[in-house]
């Protein structure tokens, strides 16, 4: 009689599966509250005490830690003396083992849970267990996903011997027992005042097969640190599949109106960084004074919105080719107006990093990880350093400005006025070339510069950049400071009557 042992945390289709063997003659081996879900149902079970010959102990933490376990999952049924070995110790093989873990991540993942609570999710005989049998998938089948269930057990039905099957099953196992052990030491390197551990363990899990990466040529797929987490968060409600682009952009897009808050803002992203941002009473009209600072830029863009979308803004939206739209939520009307642009996708809800995350960059051979930049940024901090202190309506568009250059790609620099971006200068090798630029865009899509603010994600390296905003016709400067020349450039601005503010924080996003 083939032996199966069952110990589940999550019970997902646990039933069916019982059933399932108990009907092709398989003897059930079971522990604690999985045993119990199976009497109760009526599935014939063993306990593993009866087994091992030892009750469970210490309040569970040891009952499947014993060599009549481990000796049934371990012998090599191609080796005579294993199985003679077993034999003498009263062990029978087991043929089977269907295991998943304690809740960790999830448990961890509270924002209420102490740090006992927590070490008690460390499950000890569950992984144990996974890699005995996963390392002898030559006789053991092993199965750690409820997923597979149906095909494990159509594989007994039809009596199926197929190796290449357990081999799979068994590179699930080991992928999973890495991603838990992966959670349990970044938690614990999360107790630690030492922000970055010695080695860094990232658990993720494939959210998604992508259709193909930056480009055709290039195969990708989508991770996450658990199911639901983040960009996976967000509820699709129309349009095609999210592409590797389009999650890219969408994070942009996050990125640029995070610092707003509640506060009604539209960003327009191409290539991860906005080509237009802007606050407003309403989406509506951060819509429209987002959107009419680069127009032709924003044709097949990604648009974020901190509130939410109502019928007025979703139409507004609809005469422009988008890629994606997101927002916290969408009125019956606007999810109607946006579905008729088949191809339009339109995500809702709320996509948050999780507590105390890093940011990577991939380079060869490695990782760089950093904090990650703040997602709240106020003018408290500020100081005034000309003659000339900015006025309260020059401080309003400094700060907006400020927010905004923060999600621009470096050397960045922004021109505000009214809570809206008029220009932006982007990814330009030197920071007058980015001063250049913005007001190009902004000349380009018939704005007048003059009386605009301007923000500069680093400090301004010679006073050139202070003359060319000035030329046009800009009358308030933040930027971080910190230039040896920070006394020649403060000059300069005097000079022209205009005013600047240091924030002694740098915003740039390489």
């Amino acid at each position: 009689m083939p032996r199966a042992l069952l110990s589940v945390s999550d019970k997902t289709g646990l039933l069916d599966l019982a059933r399932g063997l108990h009907a092709l003659g398989w003897e059930l081996i079971s522990t604690g509250g999985t045993a119990r879900a199976l009497r109760e149902a009526g599935v014939p079970v063993r306990d593993v005490a009866d087994v091992t010959q030892f009750p469970e102990m210490l309040d569970g933490r040891v009952k499947t830690l014993h060599p009549a376990v481990h000796g049934g999952l371990l012998a090599r049924r191609d080796l005579p003396e294993h199985m003679t070995a077993i034999a003498e110790h009263g062990i029978a093989p087991i043929d089977l083992v269907v295991v998943n873990l304690y809740p960790f991540r999830q448990t961890a993942s509270r924002a209420d849970v102490t740090p006992e609570q927590v070490i008690e999710q460390i499950d000890i005989g569950g992984p144990s267990m996974l890699r005995s049998a996963a390392k002898n998938f030559a006789s053991v089948t092993t199965v750690v996903d409820p997923a597979d269930y149906p095909s494990v057990l159509a594989a007994f039905t039809a009596n199926d011997d197929d190796l290449d099957f357990r081999r799979h099953l068994a590179a699930k196992v080991f992928e999973h027992t890495a991603a838990y052990d992966a959670a349990i030491a970044s938690w614990f390197a999360g107790q630690r005042a030492e922000r970055f551990p010695e080695r860094l363990c990232l658990p993720l899990e494939r959210a998604q097969a992508l259709r193909y990466g930056e480009n055709p040529g290039q195969a990708a797929a989508f991770y996450v640190e658990r199911t639901g987490a983040g960009l996976a968060g967000l509820a699709q409600k129309g349009g095609k599949e999210l592409s590797f682009n389009n999650l890219l952009d969408l994070e942009g897009a996050l990125l640029a109106t995070e610092p707003f808050g509640d506060q009604p803002c539209c960003a327009i992203i191409k290539h991860t960084t906005p080509c237009g941002l802007a606050t407003g009473a309403d989406a509506l009209e951060a819509y429209r004074k987002a959107l009419a600072c680069d127009p032709v830029s924003a044709f097949g863009s990604v648009i974020s919105f901190t509130v939410p979308v109502d019928d007025a803004a979703a139409e507004a939206v609809s005469g422009l080719f988008v890629e994606c739209v997101v927002a916290p939520s969408f009125s019956a009307g606007a999810l109607d107006i946006l579905g008729r642009k088949k191809n339009l996708r339109v995500l809702e809800g709320v996509a948050r990093w999780s507590r105390g995350a890093l940011d990577y960059k991939r380079v060869r051979g490695g990782l760089l990880v950093q904090e990650r930049p703040p997602a709240s940024i106020d003018d408290s901090a500020w100081r005034v350093v000309t003659k000339r202190a900015p006025t309260d309506d020059e401080r309003h568009d400094l700060l907006f400005a400020w927010r905004a250059v923060a999600s621009v790609k470096s050397n960045a620099i922004v021109l505000a006025r009214d809570g809206a971006t008029i220009g932006i200068g982007a990814g330009q090798m030197s920071r007058v070339d980015a001063a250049f630029l913005a007001v190009h865009k902004a000349t380009l899509a018939g704005h007048a510069t003059g009386g605009s603010s301007l923000g500069s994600d680093a400090f301004f390296p010679f006073r050139d950049g202070v003359d060319q905003a000035v030329e046009a016709g800009v009358r308030a400067i933040v930027q971080p400071g910190g230039s040896v020349r920070d006394a020649e450039v403060i000059a300069a601005a005097d000079e022209y009557g205009i005013a600047m503010v240091f924030t002694g924080v740098r915003m740039f996003r390489h």
